[in-house]
């Protein structure tokens, strides 16, 4: 199945993304760098929409942004407010706490959108699938009591509830792309994958203008900011994964609950450069609840075939 190998490709390229994220708040002020991340990637595509608006030379391809009226960009301008809200809550949680207990909490994220793909759009699992699901939530309770070594009490610190406030954002958000892109006889608005990913971007990057400029009003002169070049490669990545995981959503066969899954799998990559780049502790009870991540993924993959 070529939208499940897509997504697995999305996975690794968002596992680089969580990495380079994390360096580049590391005793960083957040806002700033949220705001250039909405900005480099809004570089990346803008080409897109001028050539595609001025010429020939896309059309016909998957880089082609279709011109739209502002009865699809509401539709759009919702979703830049719904990834919006679950990455500012994402990148205060993920500076706060350590790479190793971010990843595996995002990588139960899709059983949120397991749940809403199973109530809006009717999806069905099979056995093989739904034993993957089952591993991954076992993992996140036993991330749960592993975190507590740390002195991580989920019930009680705010960075963990910012994390989870993300997840159910980001879940929310992996449902409304499904209706975004999905076929209008399957109850989806066939928005062009491309379309969606180009504006959303820009229409990210000036609502972070905004708040960038509230930010250095009110506390631009004692929150200290950095400039790094990961802050770079986290638009790179980012723009990747999501091009490749818009383009797996677009395929006729694609299931968003299997998509998004997968695409969790990218804790795998996070999850290793904690460990080598930023010497977390408490790995072996971590790997353990990472093994049984990666369990899930290995039925998730089998019941995809």
């Amino acid at each position: 199945m070529v939208w499940l190998s897509l997504a697995f490709l999305s996975a690794l390229l968002l596992g680089f993304y969580d990495t380079c994220k994390k360096k580049s708040l590391d005793g960083n002020a957040v806002i700033p760098v949220l705001f250039l991340n909405t900005l480099f990637s809004s570089v990346i595509f803008l080409p897109f929409i001028l050539l595609s608006a001025n010429s020939h030379l896309l059309e016909g391809s998957m880089f082609y942004v279709q011109s739209q009226g502002w009865e699809v960009h509401k539709y759009i301008l919702l979703k830049s407010c719904i990834v919006l809200s679950s990455w500012t809550l994402g990148y205060f949680a993920m500076k706060h706490l350590p790479l190793t207990i971010v990843g595996p909490i995002n990588a139960t994220r899709p059983v949120m959108t397991l749940i809403g793909a199973l109530l809006l759009f009717g999806e069905r699992l099979n056995v093989w699938q739904w034993v993957g699901v089952v591993f991954a939530i076992i993992s996140f309770f036993m991330l749960s009591r592993s975190s507590k070594k740390e002195g991580i009490d989920f019930k009680h610190n705010i960075w963990i509830i910012f994390l989870v406030g993300a997840a159910l954002l980001g879940a929310a958000s992996g449902l409304y792309d499904k209706y975004l892109m999905a076929p209008a006889d399957n109850g989806g608005l066939a928005l062009n994958s491309m379309t969606v990913q180009s504006w959303y971007n820009l229409y990210q990057m000036a609502m972070m203008g905004i708040v960038l400029l509230i930010w250095w009003w009110k506390r631009g002169k004692t929150e200290r900011f950095r400039w790094s070049w990961y802050i770079v490669f986290i638009s790179v990545f980012l723009c990747a994964a999501d091009f490749v995981y818009f383009y797996a959503l677009s395929l006729p066969a694609a299931m968003i609950s299997i998509v998004s899954m997968v695409r969790r799998s990218s804790v795998i990559v996070s999850f290793m450069c904690g460990a080598l780049l930023f010497h977390e502790k408490n790995l072996k009870s971590k790997a353990i609840d990472l093994l049984l991540v990666l369990v899930g993924m290995v039925f998730l993959w089998i019941g995809g075939h």
